[in-house]
């Protein structure tokens, strides 16, 4: 069985018959060999098109020599930090070290380092100088062009800089990958690979032409944060396969940064094919005498349905990391997966999830997109649904359906979330009383994040009036069914744009409908994300209008306390966080 994972170790390689790795595939998880983890699509991809990959898994970092595991790889390095960034897997919004780390054997943090694509870029460099290193995944992603980094607290360079990597693959890599192992492989120089979609390079002096767009210089960015606004304007409106222009990036006089433009999304017969490569669906053998690795219990019976998300929320990376254009599977592949799933050990007849980064968005928003591209300063759902919009559950209520009635499948649950406002433009396919009746496990989970218009603008959500709305639906709906079904509301504390008073606003919001959080999200700058731009700048960057953040770690603790004003623990800060907003009436209201 452990020949069917691809190999982690000499041993492994060598039972394989392979005297040397096309590829080692370093990376900052655990080896899991399932399609919701970087690492096994893209190493599983390069398998299918005839590549040897060995996985370096979690490798000690503090020297070169785990890096020489597996020997001088004939191709190069495919480097990623895991599923999610390092500094966010690492440390807490307050920037406390995480106690545990899901995708670490036995859930044990420390077994990667801060800043992990850099680190690693670095070792395999120094173990084999010559080889080529192509760094990808989330981290890199999102750090491609000069970025604001919340633990260091300034604007970084681009992390190919720092990396010293050859390429840098942004977005969902797999056809990118393909093509620079195929390039690689015909005996074509890395520093050569200049051309391909979805990429980025270092470079001197490019050649500049009439359609590259020139972003404001690392220094000015630096120095201006009306410049970083600039940029990342530019940058979020360029992200399109269709319309997307090469973008070069200054440093100094010999050092540039090119971005070609943004690979075209996996249709779906690509998809289906992607998502059916033989893979393990579990963590390598080599990890169970530590507990496994806790990461697989969420998604090992989960489906991923679709790519993609239009929803433009502006604390989200999805919208910069996988893009706004939607693509889904066919009916028939999701089926196949079902089948597949309902026959492991383990299935007690609980497929958890048949979704993506919206479960409820299937196919492009509108008619115009493969043609003429997303919209550049449009976004289809906010401030109100676009007219052009194409709201339509039917086929999605068709593959969960299906699901269903596959053998051994007793209920499909549906937990990667909904957009309720593009469900309430669908008035035609009954798609609410189909999810009450089959898909809820008695709790909904959505997300309106805030109660303030004001904040919700920034946040880029729509009225509370809209969950209002949807939250009285749901509950008819679940009244006329005969179930007892409730909802758990997500919300979001210290955003950009929400003030001491708005925090207060959406405490007396929650006290009146009775949505009391279990738990509390506080925003978090991440790269690459419209809400980091707004926290770090003060602006937003669309309008250049200013934008309050709370930045003291004092008003964040008041902010999250206000969510949480029913725990004993949070009573004399949620007393000073009224005193301090001018709201002491409300004092016995919220503590009683």
């Amino acid at each position: 069985m452990i020949k069917k994972f691809l190999p982690v170790n000499k041993k492994e390689m060598i039972e394989r018959g392979w005297q040397q790795a096309d590829f080692v595939l370093v990376t900052g998880d655990a080896y899991i060999d399932h399609p919701s983890f970087g690492t096994a699509i893209i190493s599983r991809v390069l398998e299918s098109h005839g590549y040897k990959v060995a996985i370096l898994s979690q490798p000690d970092w503090k020297s070169a020599d785990d890096f020489k595991t597996f020997g001088r790889p004939r191709l190069g390095f495919l480097i990623n930090s895991g599923n999610v960034d390092s500094m966010v897997n690492n440390y807490s919004v307050f920037k406390h070290r995480r106690k545990r780390d899901v995708y670490s054997p036995g859930g044990k943090p420390g077994r990667r380092p801060d800043r992990a694509v850099i680190v690693y870029s670095n070792r395999a460099k120094e173990a084999y100088k010559d080889v080529p290193v192509i760094i990808g995944g989330l981290e890199a992603s999102l750090r491609r062009f000069a970025h604001y980094d919340y633990w260091d607290d300034k604007v970084r360079r681009s992390i190919i800089m720092d990396s010293r990597a050859d390429i840098l693959i942004y977005g969902m890599g797999e056809k990118a990958v393909v093509e620079i192992a195929d390039a690689l492989d015909s005996g074509i120089a890395a520093s050569d690979i200049s051309w391909i979609k979805g990429t980025s390079i270092r470079c001197r002096q490019p050649e500049i032409y009439e359609n590259d767009v020139l972003l404001p210089e690392y220094n000015e960015i630096v120095s201006s944060p009306e410049a970083y606004c600039r940029s990342f304007a530019m940058q979020y409106r360029g992200n399109d396969s269709v319309t997307g222009e090469r973008y070069i990036e200054k440093y100094d006089n010999s050092n540039y940064i090119i971005q070609n433009p943004p690979q075209e999304p996996l249709e779906r017969e690509e998809l289906d094919s992607l998502y059916e490569l033989p893979f393990m669906r579990d963590y390598h053998p080599a990890y169970k005498s530590n507990g496994g690795v806790p990461a697989i219990e969420e998604v090992k019976f989960s489906i991923t349905a679709n790519r993609g998300c239009f929803g433009g929320c502006a604390f989200c990376a999805i919208t910069y990391h996988q893009g706004r254009e939607v693509r889904s599977r066919s009916k028939e592949s999701i089926v196949r997966e079902a089948e597949l799933l309902a026959g492991l050990e383990g299935f007690k007849g609980y497929i958890h999830d048949v979704g993506g980064p919206t479960a409820n968005f299937r196919m492009p928003s509108c008619e115009k997109q493969k043609k003429h591209g997303m919209c550049r300063n449009r976004d289809c759902l906010f401030p109100k649904p676009c007219s052009q919009l194409k709201a339509d559950h039917t086929e999605y209520m068709e593959v969960l359906r299906a699901v269903r009635n596959v053998k051994g499948v007793k209920k499909v649950f549906i937990r990667s979330g909904i957009r309720y406002d593009y469900l309430l433009e669908d008035n035609k396919s009954g798609f609410l009383k189909e999810l009450c009746d089959y898909h809820v496990s008695g709790i909904l989970k959505v997300a309106p994040e805030h109660s303030s218009e004001r904040v919700l603008r920034h946040m880029r959500k729509p009225s509370i009036e809209v969950f209002d709305r949807f939250s009285r639906m749901y509950r008819d709906m679940n009244r006329k069914l005969g179930k007892k079904q409730f909802m758990v509301p997500y919300f979001i504390s210290s955003h950009p744009g929400c003030t001491l008073k708005d925090a207060v606003e959406l405490a007396v919001y929650m006290k009146k409908t009775g949505f009391v959080p279990d738990q509390v999200q506080d925003f978090y700058p991440t790269p690459g994300t419209l809400a980091t731009c707004m926290y770090y700048t003060e602006r937003d960057p669309f309008t250049m209008k200013p934008v309050y953040v709370a930045k003291s770690q004092e008003e964040k603790r008041m902010q999250r306390a206000l969510l949480h004003f029913n725990k004993k623990e949070n009573r004399e800060t949620v007393k000073k966080a009224l005193k301090k907003a001018g709201r002491e009436e409300l004092i016995k209201e919220l503590l009683r």
